[in-house]
């Protein structure tokens, strides 16, 4: 078994079980593309078992803190078992549902996505990578699947050194999926939606809008950076008249104008606009257009914290605009998934933002991912989506 040694006074992390080590922190040791290795801390203290990446600045990648336990197929099934039954136990309003989520679940690097009975698996790291095919061996065992479409296309694949691959692993068949999301269908290709798919994070939040969308009695919505209109689909139900979702992709357009039709709502009460959306924003300002409700889900845009200051003023400038396109009472939800933002910086943009319009507004919720995409007390990276439901004053 190779050793890697942690720096004198760098170990203080993997004593919190917190899972990465990076570059900087290693003061010997070297393995192959994610290997297991021993990790120990300058005097020889065992402090994990982790995967080796060579190519990342995060160079290890903890699999246990348990020195008595061995990382073997065995290891993966416990893993899998655990985080299966703990979906379980949600009860997640959907045949679509989010089985592991990395970290959280002590596979760092995979993710693991359930459509009804299809699995769409991204392999992200060097180690789930090395273990891929009994890692998918064990999931259909576990879950009863018997297809999984890999979706390992993430731009970090290329951080780890890894290729982009995507195609079924196991099985094969059409692509596309009906999802249930609580009272709604949707239709999911796993070959060409966005990350796995679907954004399963945003499920909870489309059912608050719709509630909201009721309780605030909000006819004309505005649904910008719509992917394939899930808000929109919500705000509809929700008894708004009119709803624009607004997206740059033809495709994920068309889907939603799909979706509208799916769920039995009139044509006429949607419209489809392919713009940009920061263009369309300032144009509706300029023409003195007013909506009640305004749904802001951009795309990432700090993958990290170096990328924070920019992504910060382009954060700032959508909310400025979209508060001010609010109808007073209006309602707004704003979110970010970067990484590189947290939930107190984007509050600060967002009231930011409200300072620039003029405009103030009572917060209604905090708003951030579904239980099945789990935030764990030793990994708070993992909180990637966080949002605002905000009523303007």
């Amino acid at each position: 078994m190779k050793v890697i040694q942690i720096r004198e006074g760098k170990e203080r992390s993997l004593l919190r079980r917190h899972p990465w080590v990076f570059q900087g922190s290693i003061a010997s040791g070297k393995a192959d593309l994610g290997e297991t290795v021993r990790v120990q801390s300058h005097d020889g203290q065992f402090l994990a078992w982790a995967a080796y990446s060579p190519n990342s600045q995060i160079r290890v990648r903890a699999w246990s803190f348990d020195e008595g336990e061995r990382i073997d197929r065995a290891f993966f099934r416990r893993r899998i078992e655990q985080a299966v039954a703990v979906r379980a136990r949600m009860a997640v309003p959907s045949n679509g549902v989010r089985l592991l989520h990395g970290e959280a679940d002590g596979l760092p690097g995979l993710v693991v996505d359930r459509y009804d009975d299809t699995l769409s698996v991204q392999f992200l790291s060097s180690g789930v990578e090395r273990w891929k095919d009994v890692i998918a061996d064990e999931l259909l065992a576990v879950t009863g699947c018997t297809r999984i479409f890999e979706r390992s296309d993430a731009s970090v694949r290329q951080l780890e050194g890894l290729p982009s691959v995507t195609g079924w692993l196991r099985g094969d068949g059409s692509t596309v999926i009906t999802l249930q999301e609580h009272r709604w269908h949707l239709r999911v290709d796993v070959a060409e939606g966005h990350k796995t798919g679907y954004y399963l994070d945003q499920r909870d939040n489309r059912a608050l809008f719709a509630d909201m969308v009721r309780q605030y009695g909000c006819k004309q919505v505005l649904n910008c950076f719509s992917y394939t209109g899930g808000f929109s689909v919500a705000a509809l139900a929700g008894g708004a008249q009119e709803v624009w979702s607004v997206d740059s992709s033809a495709p994920a357009l068309a889907r939603a104008v799909e979706h509208v039709a799916l769920n039995g709502f009139e044509a006429e009460r949607h419209h489809a606009v392919d713009a940009d959306v920061n263009a369309l924003l300032r144009q509706h300002l300029k023409e003195g257009r007013r909506f009640d409700a305004i749904v802001l889900d951009p795309p990432k845009l700090a993958p990290t914290a170096a990328h924070a200051e920019r992504a910060a003023r382009a954060y700032k400038d959508i909310n400025r605009l979209g508060l001010m396109l609010l109808n007073e009472g209006g309602l707004l939800l704003s979110f970010s998934c970067s990484g590189g933002i947290s939930a107190d910086l984007f509050h600060k943009i967002v009231a930011g933002a409200g300072m620039d319009a003029k405009v103030d507004a009572y917060l209604l919720r905090r708003l951030e991912a579904g239980s099945d995409h789990p935030t764990t007390l030793t990994f708070p990276e993992g909180e990637y989506l966080k949002g605002l439901a905000l009523l303007r004053r």
